[in-house]
């Protein structure tokens, strides 16, 4: 079996979205999708670039993050103003939010509806509905 290179799946990645595989983009691919699904905020993502000898700023994590969702590899979900996750799951879904702990985590499934939306404006139609259940967590 042929061993792969350590950056191959974060350049196919990348070169699919048509997105230039520079090594600030790479090294924040892998550490977004080498370990399964996950939600992710900016700031915990430069840390963990930063632990990982990635020398990289904010400004330029926040961009890939931003560059990354346009592109349909992350999904951004905001849970207050200022205050995103971005999602390695860009599968339709939805997710709780423990308000206190400020964890992000998926609600299983989508089999339930969101009724009585209102009539979107003239020329538009509703493309998706994005629900974020916000928890207050007792003190068990």
């Amino acid at each position: 079996m042929e061993q792969q290179r350590p950056y191959f799946e974060a350049l196919t990645r990348l070169r699919a979205a048509n997105l230039r595989p520079t090594r600030q983009r790479l090294a924040l691919s892998r550490l977004l999708f080498d370990n399964g699904d996950r939600h992710i905020t900016a700031e915990v993502l430069h840390s963990e670039a930063l632990a990982s000898n990635v020398r990289v700023s904010l400004a330029t994590v926040y961009n890939t993050l931003h560059q990354f969702t346009k592109a349909g590899l992350l999904r951004e979900v905001v849970v207050d103003s200022g205050r995103s996750y971005f999602d390695t799951n860009t599968t339709p879904h939805h997710h709780f939010f423990f308000e206190k702990s400020g964890r992000l985590e998926d609600i299983p499934g989508l089999s339930y509806t969101v009724n009585d939306l209102p009539p979107p404006p003239p020329g538009t139609l509703i493309d998706s509905v994005d629900v974020v259940v916000r928890l207050r967590e007792t003190g068990n």
